[in-house]
């Protein structure tokens, strides 16, 4: 054989060789969902909403709601510290300023097939846990397999999609996928935290308590008072904290969050300067509560800052596994005696505007009659979704906001008397004749003002509302053990939606204790556009199928639509700081600082005595 022979000979033993292993793809710093290039080159410095020069130091106190007994927020048993995540790297990080791009950060360089059926990451060598311990591919490899095993359920609905997670050496690891059509997949997988693999090795994963967890990222827990307070301390050796990503983020020295049962309470407690900063839901605080002299005089700073995200839905959600709510005429029923107008008006300020959508805010939510793109998707279901997906577009009802709503009382009536309802001794009763009482459960307070009017205007029509609160632990254990009949909840949304909406929509996620499928749906045509959203080959295709799904959502009147603003409501003392320019995705508090030589209203020292 002449040496060219066994040349051609060798090059085609390689390439049947090769035609087995995964397609080469060249290793990159960022991954964007539909290839598009990323905002920030290989070589970026830092992110455009940061301050990269921001100084170092100081306590950034802040506030946490009804406490907590467990520091692993990775299982469904407990509820966990606030703020727990930020002692945990994971392998990319995305940008606040984009819809959807990650950079590497354990990883330092990712490779995805051209055919979307792998992703490799390649970590870097000077990542490290805490204890000096070097992060490793087999710590990528036990952090997926004890989340699909033991962590909470939503991850193997988050993960689904995943056929088999390999460590091909120290630092590579392969993520190989069942198909080809789920584009979001490798990015989800680069929000996986990297988990110390050597710390579990004497320990239940699955268990919840106080002991304090190895981590890896900018923060390491430093203090916990069971239930009452935990404490952050900044990593002065941060293995990352010179990557550009990093570059003027984690500023605070200390960062601590004090549990408040009571958000009355916390608020006096801002006010009086217990702690520095908070993020404000209610509208008739943000109207009412601040006119105090340090708001005045500009000590107390209050701002609005700029949201860009999606707003999703929040709403009154119905537990339909409950009989009382499986008839689609009793939804519709019930959401008409929410008189929007005068809530607004009365208890808002007219600050809000009602939500019409479960991607609210964005090109995504469903306006009009479907168009001929969406029609292409729903036309196979006609007849397994509401025939008014086809032919109506949906609309909230509209009071005159005079609190009189009888004209939707009567539509109300007539349509719980199809559903087979009758008033009975002054009394609604269903279908059964069993008297109708329904349960809202809670555990905030500042809800029952708004709840209120809405249970008289039920009780007009006979039905009885009973307002029931309970402390947030009882509240997420009956929560994860679907007891309820109604709560209020929330659906949040992204610029690019994706494998999320299997645990909020699909049939799988149903009895998932852990998933957000609070209403309990179980419908295969819900199911099939949810598939068909996730593996969206455009960003034009996902802005279609998202307001296909949106449509069938609507119509089946399985929330209570609620409100929303565009904006987000802070207030801080102002010995914080915070970049010029803020993220247009997120508020960036990890990008905030303390002013140099700045004194805070109320000393740590002095507000721990005070307890």
């Amino acid at each position: 054989m002449t040496p060219t022979h066994r040349l051609r000979r060798l090059a085609g033993s390689l390439l049947l060789a090769c035609l087995g292993l995964p397609a080469l793809a060249a290793p990159q710093h960022a991954l964007t969902l539909y290839d598009e290039p990323p905002k920030y080159p290989a070589d970026f410095k830092h992110f455009a909403y940061v301050n990269p020069d921001a100084p170092k130091g100081g306590t950034f106190r802040q506030s946490s709601f009804g406490g907590f007994d467990s520091l692993n927020p990775f299982i469904n048993k407990g509820v966990p510290a606030e703020n727990i995540g930020s002692i945990y790297d994971t392998l990319m990080r995305q940008s606040q300023d984009e819809p959807f791009t990650e950079y590497g950060l354990v990883a330092g360089k990712i490779e995805k097939a051209p055919d979307n059926s792998w992703v490799r990451f390649y970590l870097r060598p000077e990542a490290r846990f805490h204890d000096g311990h070097p992060m490793r591919a087999e710590d990528v490899v036990f952090t997926f397999n004890a989340l699909i095993k033991d962590g909470a359920p939503l991850y193997r609905q988050y993960y689904a999609d995943v056929a088999e997670v390999v460590a091909e050496d120290p630092l590579t690891v392969l993520f190989t996928f069942k198909h080809k059509n789920n584009r979001e997949l490798p990015l989800i997988l680069g929000q996986l935290p990297v988990l110390p693999k050597h710390w579990y090795e004497s320990r239940e994963f699955n268990r919840g308590n106080l002991e304090i967890p190895l981590g890896s990222g900018p923060y390491k827990v430093a203090e916990v008072k069971a239930g009452r307070s935990v404490r952050y301390e900044r990593v002065k050796d941060y293995w990352a904290k010179d990557l550009p990503i990093n570059r003027g983020f984690y500023n605070f020295d200390v960062m601590t969050f004090d549990s408040y049962r009571d958000t009355t309470v916390a608020l006096e407690a801002l006010k009086a300067g217990a702690f520095d900063y908070a993020l404000e839901v209610s509208a008739k605080n943000w109207a009412t509560a601040y006119n105090v002299p340090a708001v005045r005089d500009g000590r107390l700073i209050k701002e609005e800052l700029p949201n860009g995200n999606p707003t999703g839905m929040q709403g009154f959600i119905f537990n339909i596994r409950r009989p009382v709510f499986q008839d689609v005429r009793v939804r519709k029923a019930l959401s008409l005696l929410l008189d929007y107008e005068w809530t607004n008006k009365q208890l808002f300020n007219g600050a809000y505007t009602r939500t019409g959508s479960y991607f609210e805010n964005s090109e995504m939510a469903a306006r009009g009659l479907p168009g001929p793109n969406e029609l292409k998707i729903l036309e196979p279901l006609r007849g397994k979704v509401p025939e008014q997906v086809f032919s109506e577009a949906f609309r909230n009802p509209v009071s005159d906001g005079s609190g009189m709503i009888r004209e939707q009382q009567r539509q109300a009536y007539k349509l719980l008397q199809e559903a087979g309802w009758k008033i009975v001794d002054d009394k609604m009763v269903d279908a059964q004749g069993k008297p109708v009482s329904i349960e809202f459960l809670l555990a905030q307070t500042e809800f029952e003002r708004i709840l209120l009017p809405f249970k008289r205007n039920l009780a007009d029509l006979g039905i009885d509302l009973n307002i029931r609160r309970v402390d947030v632990s009882q509240y997420i254990t009956r929560l994860r053990s679907r007891d309820y009949d109604m709560i209020v909840g929330g659906y949040p949304q992204s610029n690019s939606p994706g494998n999320e909406q299997r645990e909020f929509w699909s049939s799988a996620a149903a009895d998932n204790s852990g998933s957000r499928n609070f209403i309990g749906l179980r419908d295969p045509a819900i199911d099939q556009l949810v598939e068909q959203l996730i593996n969206a080959d455009s960003r034009q295709s996902l802005i279609d199928h998202c307001r296909a799904l949106d449509r069938v959502l609507l119509w089946g009147y399985y929330v209570i639509p609620n409100w929303h603003i565009k904006t987000w409501r802070v207030a801080y003392w102002n010995h914080i700081g915070h970049p010029d320019v803020s993220p247009k995705y997120d508020i960036g508090i990890d990008t905030w600082w303390i002013k140099p030589g700045a004194t805070p209203a109320v000393s740590e020292t002095t507000a721990d005595e005070a307890e």
